[in-house]
């Protein structure tokens, strides 16, 4: 796999984290270059894990994995998705005003798992094709990391300007970027 197919490949993985780095930017009041840094350094690491499990499991175990991967996407980001919509409506409902964005580890780490399930689909091609396993998975890293880090800012510029409505369209987003993947799964799409 040359340079030009492992960078489109690692564009294309990170897309779904893009997304989901984007509603985690809508739910800022406050861009923390910090917490940007951190969401995009989970979505980078586990972009860069999976491929390295799915190439270590090879394909003895990839038909159960691709059999339940899509539910699995499906079921965190509509919980995700769900509680980010609640959230609105229960959140300093005496002020009016927006709570401030907590970075929830746990949270975070499902996203990360759910957004780069594919990838570990990604990691067992490679164990049947001839790629060079550590710069594939450091570019998936790093690319996944620039574009979720990114995701975070605009996704924060936008929020500040729509508040709640951004944040309800972020929990929609990640419903739908769950049915999506479960609709391709299922080969509907």
């Amino acid at each position: 796999m040359g340079i030009i197919e492992l960078t489109l490949l690692s564009v294309g993985l990170a897309m779904d984290a893009f997304s989901v780095s984007v509603c985690q930017g809508l739910s800022m009041k406050k861009l923390s270059v910090r917490n940007a840094l951190i969401i995009a350094l989970f979505f980078g690491a586990f972009q860069g894990v999976m491929p390295l499990m799915g190439y270590f499991l090879g394909s003895r175990f990839a038909a159960y994995i691709n059999s339940v991967s899509h539910w699995i996407a499906f079921g965190l980001l509509g919980v995700i998705g769900g509680k980010m919509i609640l959230e609105v409506f229960h959140a300093d409902e005496e002020s009016g005003e927006k709570s401030e964005y907590r970075l929830a580890l746990g949270a975070l780490i499902i996203l990360a798992v759910a957004t780069s399930i594919d990838a570990l689909a990604v990691g067992i091609v490679f164990a049947a094709a001839d790629v060079n396993l550590i710069l594939s998975v450091m570019m998936i890293a790093l690319i996944t990391f620039v574009i979720s880090f990114a995701g975070v800012v605009i996704g924060n510029k936008f929020g500040s300007k729509f508040e709640k409505k951004a944040e309800i369209a972020g929990g929609i987003i990640l419903i739908l970027i769950g049915v999506k993947m479960l609709l391709d799964g299922l080969e509907i799409l």
